[in-house]
């Protein structure tokens, strides 16, 4: 039987690291008019949640079976990735 793992993204929110789709920066892929109109298009579902109380620095998605999350974190992608590698994700 193996171990559930989570990752903490900021606040109080905390999601199975085998949920995770991808963690992203929000600078970064923002600028592309898909990932804009896929956030825009999870907005406008409701599947998409702050984490933050300042500005987001990432975004992470996560989801099984095509009902997916995407949470805005106020965390850099690298402290995300070097907390999910600490328990042993590798993303």
């Amino acid at each position: 039987m193996s171990a559930t793992l989570f990752l903490h993204l900021g606040q109080d929110t905390i999601v199975k690291q085998d949920d995770i789709i991808g963690i992203f920066d929000l600078d970064n892929c923002s600028s592309s008019h898909i990932t804009r109109a896929f956030l825009t298009h999870s907005e406008g579902c409701g599947n998409v949640q702050g984490v933050a109380d300042e500005l987001p620095k990432s975004f992470v998605i996560t989801g099984i079976g095509g009902d997916s999350t995407v949470y805005l974190s106020q965390l850099s992608t690298t402290t995300l990735q070097k907390r999910s590698s600490a328990v042993g994700f590798e993303g």
